[in-house]
């Protein structure tokens, strides 16, 4: 989804604001904090200590932290080497682990204070040469420091400049096995001030980092601000009433949530909210997954007119933008197309189709991301030099955009993506299964979750607890079921294609919704 995942940090405008801005607030956690000037400084140690260990530019250095400074301070020195950051969901298992530091060949990975533990893990089933270190932390043997790497690293510019930058960002697979989604190019200033503008970002912004900087929306809002100069406020953790306390404190101007996080908030009880004062809001944006509408009206009472809505995907940044003056208006609606963005919504067939149709949304724009190293998963979701994830959606006459349904079996939980391939694949292995389904059902905190429906081989026994709990071994715990149900044969066509829509028929009936 993101304009600015490869924008975020560039060095030269890091550099500029070191020399022009530098007493101005970049980083907030806590009590913690880093000045533009004290950023840029840690960022070219950054930079400096990974080029004297080897690293070169396009190399890839993955790393995994909840919220934190060093996560963003390392982001940025990469940006400065040219060298590409694999930002790794923290609640991954180490087979998962093992796997994407394989796939996209790194060959240095970074763990936060807490997670030093899978990575190990993961060590074994590693390939090739990677070097370890550890933020904060006691560490294994063969690790090395972050503190310690960067004491003995110059704040000189690095000598190896890498331009804007660019980042890989993994996606669940329809297969089963993560992509990676990257884009092999540096984005223009050109491409990315469209957007800024288009938000409104001010210079002057404290943007909240409320959900995880791996992922790729909170990633890119926060390298829009940082592109702008202005502050960050980072949240280790989404906590609503610390939300609260931080917007109140450090009069906190933007941020971006997933629905399911702003649910929290405006469930906070009225006296409670009332304690703080939340009047510096002016935009709340919202992605990742529907909004339910009465949600917004619930935020609009609360918050006033913030809101902000957008559709894309990591691939495609941000297709469409609904503005606050149209979250009630435009009822459902996921707004108009977005800056430098084309849309196409097509038949079956290839062809276009008229206003109030619903057709495949294909969307192109300069800086759409591809797959690394995997040409025919790229390939496989574009046409014509349109991409798209398989979302069906319908045009009004005004130009807005509705998404009505979902061709391909992506489940979206809690604004995360979840493809039922990888889980299914999982509860096969198990001895007592003998075929799965794995389908979203209608949830009304996360929007869909995660329910399995299996049949087991005759003769055999295994409780829906059970079967949880085999994928929790195995599985981040956002993957395993929430749910099971057991059934005495699944449904599959002539061909043995799992007739998915059968199965989720009767759990969406009375949804009002099919996504």
């Amino acid at each position: 989804m993101t304009t600015a995942e490869n924008a975020a940090n560039p060095p030269h405008y890091l550099d500029l604001y070191a020399m022009t801005r530098p007493d101005a607030l970049a980083l907030i956690q806590g009590e913690r904090t880093l000045t533009y000037a004290q950023f840029n400084a840690r960022a070219r140690r950054v930079a400096n200590a990974l080029i004297a260990s080897g690293t070169r530019p396009n190399d890839r250095i993955a790393v995994m932290a909840h919220n934190c400074i060093e996560l963003l301070e390392i982001t940025a020195g990469l940006a400065k080497l040219g060298a590409l950051p694999v930002l790794l969901n923290y609640r991954l298992r180490e087979h998962e682990v093992a796997y994407i530091l394989n796939d996209c060949g790194a060959s240095v990975a970074i763990a936060g204070p807490d997670l030093v533990e899978v990575v190990e893990k993961a060590r074994g089933e590693v390939n090739g040469q990677v070097t370890y270190v550890a933020i904060g932390s006691e560490r294994p043997a063969g690790w090395l420091d972050y503190e310690e790497l960067l004491a003995g690293a110059s704040e000189e510019l690095p000598t190896t400049e890498g331009g804007l930058g660019s980042s890989i960002s993994y996606t669940s697979g329809t297969t089963g096995k993560p992509k990676g989604a990257y884009r092999p190019r540096a984005l223009e200033p050109s491409e990315v001030l469209p957007v800024i503008q288009e938000f409104g970002l001010l210079q002057q912004d404290v943007h909240l980092l409320a959900g995880p900087y791996y992922h790729s929306a909170p990633n890119a809002f926060v390298g829009l601000h940082l592109l702008l100069g202005s502050t960050i406020v980072i949240m280790p953790k989404y906590e609503a009433l610390e939300a609260l306390r931080l917007i109140d404190s450090h009069k906190v101007t933007t941020t971006f949530m997933a629905p399911t996080l702003l649910q929290r908030l405006v469930d906070v009880p009225e006296e409670e909210f009332a304690r703080y004062d939340t009047s510096s809001l002016r935009a709340i944006i919202l992605g990742g997954a529907p909004c339910p509408y009465v949600l917004k009206e619930r935020a609009i009472k609360r918050f006033g007119e913030v809101l902000w809505e957008f559709y894309g995907a990591t691939e495609t940044a941000f297709v469409t933008i609904l503005r606050p003056e149209d979250q009630l208006r435009k009822h459902g609606s996921c707004g108009k197309v977005g800056p430098g963005q084309e849309i196409r919504l097509l038949d079956e067939n290839g062809a276009e189709v008229p206003d109030g149709t619903p057709g495949e949304m294909w969307s192109r724009v300069a800086y759409l991301a591809q797959y690394y190293n995997k040409p025919e998963a790229t390939a496989r979701s574009m046409k014509d030099g349109f991409f798209s994830v398989g979302d069906i959606a319908y045009r009004d006459s005004e130009g807005y955009y509705y998404i009505c349904d979902r061709k391909i079996d992506m489940i979206i939980s809690g604004g995360v993506n979840i493809y039922p391939a990888e889980i299914e694949a999982v509860l096969t292995a198990h001895p007592a299964v003998a075929d799965v389904a794995v389908i979203g059902v209608p949830d009304s905190h996360w929007g869909e979750a995660v329910k399995a429906v299996v049949q087991l081989r005759p003769g055999f026994t295994a409780s829906a607890d059970e079967l949880i709990a085999f994928c929790g071994a195995q599985l981040a715990d956002y993957k395993k079921p929430r749910s099971v149900d057991f059934v005495a044969e699944l449904p599959r066509n002539p061909a043995g294609k799992l007739l998915k829509a059968q199965i989720r028929a009767p759990y969406w009936a009375d949804a009002g919704r099919k996504i």
